[in-house]
C-alpha cells in the first residue's frame, strides 16, 4: 500500500487543507471541509492505465498534423434523449444525470438500455437497488429485460474488476453516491468518495471505450449532491427539470462536449415509463375558451427548435409596506429591471403592487426573448384588459425602452402560424419584410399571420391597444 498523506477539502472551492476546521480559509464557506487523501506514488488507480500510458507517451504534436476521425454515434432508442446529448451515445463518452428523487432517472437508463441490450452488450451496476427490484421495474416498463445484464454491487474496485471481464459496450452507476473506494476510509457519498470513485470510473471508461452513464443525487439547493469537480471529470452533464406532481418531464444538457447545451428533451411520465413528446408547444398552451387578463403567449427557442409557452403575470394592490416580485420560470432580476424600464419609459407605475409571473407548465425560460411578453401580461393584469388569444409576443427590452431583436425569428413566426395564431407583435427588426429577399422567398409561409414590428416599448404598447 502506498503511503498516503491525510488532506481536508473543500467541497465549495477545492482548496485542500492540512487539518479540519469549520470554515474554509480560502473561500469563507462554512462546513465544506471534508476527509480526502493524497497519494504520492503512480500506482494509484487513477494514474494507472490509460493516464500513465498517456503521460509516459507524451509529447509536442502540430496541431494540423492530427487526423480526426468522425465518431459514429449510436442511437439510444429515445429520440429526445439523443436530441439532448447531440445525435446519440459517443463510444468512450461519461454522461451524469442528476435530478430529483423519483423524477425519472433510473426509468429513462432501463428504457434506454433495454433497447441497446437486442444489438450491444450492456451492464447496469446497480446501488441502491436489489436486483429484483430492478427486474420488477423493467417489467412494469413492459421493455424486454433479454440480454440485459446487471449488477448488485458497491465496490469500485470490484465493479472495475468484473467490467474488465464482462467487457459492456455501455454500462451504468446508479448511482454514483452509494459507489466506495478501499483507499479512504470516508463514507460513501461523501465528497471525497464520489470523486475518488468518479475519476476511476472516467479513466476505465475512456480507458475501455465504453459509452457510461453516471446517476447522480441532488441537494436541497437542486445541485448535483459532491464537489463541483465531478461535473468538470465527465463529458456531459443532464439535469431532470419538472415538477413532481407533474407528468411532463424535461432533460436539459448544461455541458456537453459532443454537442449543443441548449437543446431539450421532453418527456411525459405514463404508468408504462417516459413517453416522448413530438409535439411540446401543445403542452405549454393551455389555448383558454375566452381571452383572460395577465395570460400572453410566446415563442421561445430551445436548441433547435421553437417552443410556444405561455407566460402568465398577477398583479394586486400590496398591504404591506414591501411589494413582493415572484417569478417562477424566470429570473426574478430581471423581472425587477423590467418593471423599472415601464415605469420609466411608459409612465406605468407597479411600486405598489405585488408581481407575480410564471410561465406555464414548469418551463424554465433562460433567455432574454420574453421580455415584452413579461411586460404586457402584467400590463394586461394590471388594467385587468384580457389580450387577444390568438395574438404572439417576443423581443428583448432594454434599459432604454428600445425593442430589440432575438435569433431565429422568422423560425418563430412560422411556429406560431402553425399553430394558428393570427397576429405577431415583434421587434421591427425580426419583421420578414426588413430584408426583401427574405420577404420574398418566405411571403407565402406567414400570409396567414399579421406581423406588427415595433422598435420602442411604446409602440408596442399602442400596439396591443389597436387589436
Amino acid at each position: 500500500m502506498a503511503k498516503q498523506k491525510l488532506l481536508y477539502s473543500c467541497s465549495a472551492c477545492g482548496a485542500k487543507a492540512s487539518k479540519w476546521a469549520g470554515q474554509c480559509n480560502d473561500c469563507g464557506a462554512w462546513n465544506t471541509l471534508t476527509e480526502s487523501v493524497e497519494v504520492k506514488v503512480s500506482s494509484h488507480p487513477r494514474f494507472a492505465g490509460f493516464a500513465g500510458e498517456a503521460i509516459r507517451a507524451a509529447e509536442v504534436t502540430a496541431l494540423d498534423s492530427v487526423e480526426c476521425a468522425t465518431t459514429s454515434r449510436i442511437k439510444s432508442g429515445l429520440s429526445e434523449l439523443d436530441r439532448v446529448l447531440g445525435g446519440g451515445l459517443v463510444p468512450g463518452s461519461v454522461t451524469l444525470i442528476g435530478g430529483d428523487p423519483g423524477i425519472g432517472k433510473s426509468t429513462l437508463l432501463a428504457q434506454s438500455f433495454s433497447h441497446l441490450a437486442s444489438e450491444f452488450k450492456t451492464l447496469y451496476v446497480t446501488g441502491e437497488e436489489s436486483l429484483q427490484q430492478v427486474s420488477l421495474r423493467v417489467k412494469r416498463l413492459g421493455v424486454s429485460s433479454k440480454n440485459l445484464d446487471c449488477l448488485a454491487e458497491t465496490s469500485i474496485e470490484r465493479i472495475v474488476a468484473i467490467a474488465q471481464k464482462h467487457k459492456p459496450e455501455f454500462m451504468v452507476i446508479d448511482s454514483i453516491q452509494t459507489v466506495y473506494t478501499d483507499l479512504l476510509n470516508s463514507a460513501p457519498g461523501s465528497v471525497s468518495q464520489v470523486r475518488e470513485c468518479a475519476a476511476q470510473l472516467v479513466q476505465f471508461a475512456k480507458r475501455s471505450q465504453i459509452a457510461m452513464f453516471l446517476v447522480g443525487h441532488v441537494t436541497k439547493d437542486g445541485q448535483l449532491a459532491g464537489p463541483r469537480v465531478l461535473e468538470h471529470m465527465v463529458d456531459t452533464v443532464l439535469y431532470f427539470e419538472g415538477d413532481s406532481g407533474s407528468r411532463f418531464r424535461i432533460i436539459r444538457a448544461i455541458k456537453n462536449r459532443f454537442g449543443a447545451v441548449n437543446e431539450i428533451g421532453i418527456f411525459a411520465m405514463t404508468d408504462k415509463g417516459l413517453k416522448e413528446v413530438s409535439n411540446p408547444s401543445a403542452i405549454f398552451l393551455s389555448r383558454h375558451e375566452e381571452s383572460v387578463a395577465g395570460s400572453v403567449i410566446m415563442v421561445t427557442r430551445e436548441g433547435s427548435r421553437p417552443m410556444l409557452v405561455e407566460v402568465q403575470a398577477l398583479v394586486d394592490e400590496c398591504h404591506g409596506s414591501n411589494p413582493r416580485r415572484v417569478s417562477l420560470g424566470l429570473e426574478q432580476n430581471r423581472l425587477n429591471m423590467l418593471l423599472a424600464v415601464l415605469h420609466r419609459h411608459s409612465g406605468v407605475a407597479m411600486y405598489n403592487q405585488d408581481v407575480y409571473v410564471n410561465v406555464v407548465g414548469g418551463v424554465r425560460i433562460t433567455e432574454t426573448g420574453a421580455d415584452l411578453a413579461v411586460l404586457l401580461a402584467a400590463l394586461s393584469s394590471l388594467r385587468d384588459k384580457a389580450l387577444s388569444n390568438n395574438m404572439i409576443v417576443f423581443g428583448e427590452v432594454g434599459l432604454a425602452g428600445e425593442i430589440r431583436p432575438v435569433p431565429n425569428g422568422l423560425e418563430r413566426l412560422r411556429e406560431a402560424e402553425k399553430h394558428g395564431f393570427k397576429v405577431a407583435i415583434i421587434p421591427k427588426a425580426n419583421c420578414p419584410n426588413t430584408d426583401k429577399s427574405v420577404a420574398k422567398s418566405n411571403s407565402k409561409l406567414l400570409k396567414n399571420i399579421k406581423v406588427i414590428g415595433v422598435s420602442r416599448l411604446n409602440e408596442a404598447i399602442e400596439a396591443l391597444d389597436n387589436i
